[in-house]
């Protein structure tokens, strides 16, 4: 293996966000799952964190390892170590005032729009995981490798690439290819990049800089979150612009499946339930059917199959679908119960549904976690009818807690819904094709003994990360194989 040591490397996981301390979506669960169950099978993990405020609140017995000065526009930043609180595990937090202590959300002011110096606030992230890889920031500890994600922490790779011949191997991991952290092309000079970085064969992307790009071009290894959405993104309906990119790494994109936190989501002992249950007594599944109906003010009616959906707002999550759906559903005997927040056009005609439609349908605009731990908990049906889907974890969700998933056969929902074995798969993004799918489970639920081994089947499934986290540190070993033999270079 030239070298390259077979044991339990040294991880350094880089994200801008982490559950529960900031999230907009599932990346952040990831990034809190996936690094403890690494730690249990046996690898030396450490993350690295944007010093967020609530970030820089929550970790533990932080202490400073480096002052790094002034860069990327701020004129103090500093690198501090410390414990995430829960699982403990060693967090380094880039600790930056101007660039991330602010209201509002990591990637947006609270008016929504985006933070105009994004590119400078993620550039920093890379670049001091570059830094780490390269030992010259901690000199206490260096990664063998480091995992990227999204295209927030994507500049990582570019910048290790800049610095070779750095030890680590870079793996980035593609959690929604849509999302891609575009920039003017003219502001490359920001970066500290040289100039080869910005030809086509870097990070230039139709005329601007692309830090998804740098992830997809430089990294050892490229991974997706589930099978299908490998497949997918290397063509030109799910590529986004970026299927030649991809086509060209072939054989070193793969595609691993999300795990959930089952300490997080277990409908055992989930305190924000009203009553507990698992697969062997599914009496408290009902008690929380009916306990979410009379908090939302539905109408009590156990005949009623209770969809629910906790979701982003958007035409990619498919709502679109479900709005011009839910006359024919409630018609059916549907009741819709639903929490989210995106587009303004979707939120409005949400609630302009739940007017129209009192007792049958109640909508949440916003998030709360307490509520989305008990929609899942009290749907007969969790619908999650996206257009792609990278992984999702509301409908893993969704199975564990025996509230059938209705799902379209993309992504990561076509590897996690078998349907009418342990939910309701649908084909064509349209809305009889919805309608027709929730009609089968209104069909199902007529016959409550098969409904009952379709939920136990659901429940039965082993949805932990240890499975994922053996693939991962497998491919690691591919990863540092890959650099130990070729690392990779800018050219052009």
């Amino acid at each position: 293996m030239n070298g390259v040591n077979r044991g339990s490397p040294r991880v350094l996981h880089v994200a801008a966000e982490i559950y529960p301390l900031v999230k907009t979506g599932g990346l952040a669960d990831v990034v809190a799952a996936l690094p403890p169950a690494l730690a249990e099978a046996g690898a030396d993990v450490r993350l690295l964190l944007p010093g967020l405020p609530p970030i820089l609140d929550a970790v533990q017995s932080a202490r400073p390892v480096i002052d790094i000065g002034a860069c990327f526009g701020a004129l103090r930043v500093r690198l501090l170590l410390g414990r995430m609180p829960g699982t403990h595990l060693p967090v380094y937090v880039i600790d930056a005032p101007h660039l991330y202590r602010r209201d509002g959300g990591p990637y947006q002011a609270r008016d929504g729009g985006e933070w105009p110096d994004n590119q400078r606030r993620f550039a920093l992230l890379g670049w001091v995981a570059a830094h780490l890889a390269a030992a010259d920031a901690d000199v206490t500890w260096a990664p063998d490798v480091v995992h990227a994600h999204d295209w927030h922490a994507a500049l990582a790779c570019a910048y290790i690439a800049d610095h070779l011949p750095t030890p680590a191997a870079s793996v980035f991991t593609v959690h929604n290819l849509a999302f891609q952290g575009l920039f003017p092309h003219h502001d490359w000079t920001l970066l500290g990049l040289p100039s080869r970085f910005m030809a086509p064969s870097g990070l230039e992307f139709h005329g601007q800089l692309s830090f998804m790009k740098a992830g997809l071009k430089f990294a050892d290894r490229v991974t997706t979150v589930s099978p299908s959405y490998a497949r997918e993104i290397a063509t030109h309906e799910f590529g986004c612009g970026l299927d030649g990119v991809i086509r060209g790494r072939a054989g070193e994109v793969a595609g691993i499946l999300n795990g959930i936190d089952e300490a997080v989501w277990n409908p055992a002992n989930d305190a924000a339930l009203a009553a507990r249950y698992d697969a062997e007594r599914l009496d408290g599944k009902q008690a929380c059917r009916q306990a979410l109906q009379a908090s939302l003010g539905l109408d009590l009616d156990d005949q009623s199959l209770l969809l629910t959906v906790v979701s982003r707002l958007t035409s990619q999550k498919g709502l679109d679908l479900v709005l011009a759906a839910l006359p024919a559903l409630v018609k059916d005997g549907v009741q819709l119960a639903l929490q989210g927040t995106g587009e303004p056009a979707l939120e409005a005609a949400f609630r302009m549904a739940e007017q129209m439609n009192p007792g049958r349908v109640r909508v949440h605009i916003g998030y709360d976690e307490t509520r989305a731990h008990q929609l899942v908990a009290g749907a007969d049906v969790i619908a999650v009818p996206s257009r792609f889907e990278p992984c999702g974890l509301t409908q893993m969700y969704g199975l564990r807690y025996g509230s059938l998933p209705l799902v379209r056969r993309v992504g990561g929902l076509g590897d996690t819904v078998r349907d009418g074995a342990t939910g309701f798969v649908f084909d064509a993004a349209t809305p009889d094709a919805l309608v027709a799918c929730v009609r089968r489970a209104l069909a199902l639920r007529t016959d409550p003994a098969a409904w009952q081994a379709t939920m136990r089947r659901a429940m039965a499934q082993d949805l932990s990360w240890a499975g994922p986290a053996h693939e991962y540190l497998a491919l690691y070993q591919q990863a540092r194989q890959s650099r130990a033999e070729s690392p990779r270079v800018a050219t052009g």
